[in-house]
């Protein structure tokens, strides 16, 4: 599913980083800057929920989006990223470009009526 999504986001223009798991991500939002932080929270080794608290040390304007079949759950635990966009499984593809689209016009636009 991560390649499937990667290629997806690719052919509409994003620049891609994809890994495995949220432990192989660390190393890489250290090395570079990233726009967004896109994962599942249900991952082995760290949960996306975790990832986001960590990389939102390294890179606190970076935004955040979670994939998931556990919203609700999510949400109503309180445990999300504050400014985190939750995109709920199942979805197609063009939810997902249409979220990301989303997600940068309106860091974009930030203090425009």
């Amino acid at each position: 599913m991560r390649e499937y999504l990667a290629r997806a986001l690719e052919r509409v223009g994003y620049s891609v980083e994809a890994v495995d798991c949220g432990t192989a991500a660390l190393p890489l939002l250290e090395a570079e800057r990233f726009d967004l932080l896109l994962t599942d929270i249900v991952m082995p080794e760290m949960d996306g929920i975790e990832l986001a608290q960590r990389a939102a040390k390294i890179a606190p304007d970076m935004r955040v989006m979670f994939i998931t079949g556990f919203a609700a759950v999510a949400l109503r635990s309180g445990i999300m990223h504050p400014n985190a966009k939750v995109l709920s499984k199942p979805f197609h593809l063009r939810d997902l470009v249409l979220e990301v689209d989303r997600l940068f016009k309106v860091g974009t636009m930030a203090g425009e009526p």
